[in-house]
This record gives C-alpha cells, structure tokens and sequence, in this order.
C-alpha cells in the first residue's frame, strides 16, 4: 500500500448541544416508496434481536415486547437456533382467546405457551437479503400487503460456511411511521390501506405499484 497515495480526511469541531447515537439508536428517517428497502428494515447486525424461548408464557411475551418497544419476538431454543415467530397479534388479539377454549386452558397454572401461539419455522416464509439491497420500500410493502402479514424476515448467508441467518425484520408499522402515516396497529387491512394512501401511485421501470 502506498501511503503518499492517500490524502488526509478533512477535521471540524464539534458544535455545542452534540449528543452521541447509542447502538440502534436514533430516529428512523422520512422514506418514500422508493427508497431503498434497505432503509425501513431493523437492521439485526446494528440492532439486538428480541427473542423468546418456546417454553416461556403469553404473559412473558407481552412483556418482553413491550420492554423492547417491538411487536414480533424471534423464538428460539437453547442453542440459539430460530424456532418460529410470536407476534403481538398473538398475544394480544383474538388468537389466545380462541385458543385457550379450545385447549382448555381456563384454570389457573394453565397459561398459554409461547410454543402454543408462535408460528413454526416450517410456516414462515422469508426474504433474501440480496434481493432486498437491489429493491425499494415500494416492493417491499407490496411483498406485504399481497401475503397479508405486518412482518417479514430476510435472511443473509455466511460466505464462508453457507449457514443461514436471519439478517433483518421488515414491519407494516415500522414502514408506515416512517413514511409519518399513523395507523392502528392491529388493523391489518386498514394499515395497509393507509400505507399505500400514503405512498401514492409511483413506478419502478415499467412496474406500478398500486391495488
């Protein structure tokens, strides 16, 4: 390497009131529908991930979302390997009322389980990362909207091992808080109504999106 090749980097002083951004911090920037997808995605290389064991109780789901100030919780077992997903419309919607009827589950020492309500890894469907990094926050809604879910999971490859990893979350209400449309949270329909309100008609190439 040839030092001289380089020149210095321009240096400033720091402006009085400065602050310091703390891992994951910060406040999600304005996007439009063509924004990068990259932009709207909770980035689990720079954000920790909110998980749950399966044996864990509804009630300690709930919590454990709150506390993080997310909606989906990673499920996974004692080795760290991804189990399956719990949402809070799992937790929080009609699913634990139907559910409890119909395992029973009515007297005390009966809790619902994490593993009771989480949708299994055999039933999740995810997004490649290398495809994400080539699409834009339209497509990504779009992904959305046509499955009908709040969130999707991309998942990047190790280069040198070839093992899966799941490198990111996309959420219907993260997208929608940065495009500044406020929504109701469990009103899937009316999200994604409101959402696409929001964004307007726009195209990709020869692709429009729109309902």
């Amino acid at each position: 390497m040839e030092l001289n090749a380089y020149k210095p980097l321009t240096m400033r002083g720091v402006n009085a009131g400065t602050s310091y951004l703390p891992p994951g911090g910060g406040v999600p920037r304005t996007v439009k529908g063509d924004s990068p997808a990259i932009a709207v995605m909770t980035d689990l290389s720079q954000v920790a991930a909110a998980t749950i064991r399966p044996d864990a109780t509804m009630a300690q789901a709930t919590q454990t979302m709150i506390t993080r100030g997310v909606r989906l919780l990673l499920v996974v077992d004692a080795a760290g390997f991804v189990e399956g997903v719990i949402t809070a419309r799992d937790t929080m919607g009609e699913k634990p009322i139907k559910l409890r009827t119909e395992l029973g589950k009515d007297g005390k020492g009966q809790e619902l389980l994490v593993s009771d309500l989480m949708t299994a890894r055999a039933k999740l469907q995810v997004l490649d990362m290398s495809d994400v990094m080539k699409s834009r926050v339209g497509h990504v809604f779009a992904t959305l909207r046509d499955c009908g879910r709040q969130h999707a999971l991309v998942i990047c490859r190790d280069p040198v091992n070839g093992e899966e990893m799941i490198r990111g979350i996309f959420s219907a209400t993260q997208i929608a808080r940065q495009l500044g449309i406020p929504i109701q949270a469990f009103e899937v329909t009316r999200t994604f109504s409101e959402i696409e309100s929001g964004i307007g008609r726009w195209e990709f190439g020869k692709q429009v999106i729109q309902r």
